[in-house]
């Protein structure tokens, strides 16, 4: 398969400090490219953007980048709805693409397997598709595949290491239902 990569007029960066570390965010004028606990460099390779073209000042108020650092930090304040409202521009195959809504509708606390994953996308035998939407997600914690397990309890793998997974679950487990 041929990586599709967005069209951003002006690409924007910037990373942010959060109890799991640096989490790197990336946008266009429009939308929520990419994020997630890894540098900004590893984002515009992943998207194919010329580092020489992103605009890395301070978010304006109002804009995309200033909304998804809101987002994020209040997600880490205890509003682990935030993310849900964050526009997203991540081009992927029709059933990915249904993968990612499907991730988007869970609630924080919840946690479901990749069967589970398939069948909410429309297509329960689509088990390891479903696994493959989640290992190309570009915007953790934004489509939130960390909610994701095995069948048997275990916390299978994540991109940005276990201990992460394991960090955003527990904060969402104890934070559930303050802030629906």
């Amino acid at each position: 398969m041929i990586p599709v990569t967005p069209t951003v007029r002006t690409p924007h960066a910037y990373a942010i400090t959060t109890p799991d570390g640096l989490f790197s965010l990336v946008t266009s004028d429009d939308a929520l490219l990419a994020s997630g606990w890894a540098g900004v460099d590893y984002f515009l390779g992943r998207l194919g953007i010329d580092p020489a073209t992103v605009d890395s000042t301070e978010a304006m108020p109002g804009s995309v980048m200033a909304d998804a650092i809101d987002a994020v930090n209040s997600y880490y304040a205890g509003d682990m709805d935030a993310p849900d409202e964050i526009l997203i521009d991540q081009p992927a195959p029709p059933f990915h693409d249904k993968v990612h809504q499907a991730l988007r509708s869970t609630h924080p606390g919840d946690r479901l397997t990749y069967s589970e994953l398939a069948g909410l996308a429309g297509n329960p035998r689509a088990v390891r598709a479903a696994a493959s939407a989640c290992a190309r997600n570009t915007t953790a914690l934004f489509i939130p595949c960390h909610r994701v397990i095995r069948t048997d309890g275990s916390l299978g793998g994540f991109a940005y290491g276990l201990d992460v997974k394991r960090s955003l679950l527990d904060r969402e487990l104890s934070g559930r239902g303050e802030h629906r």
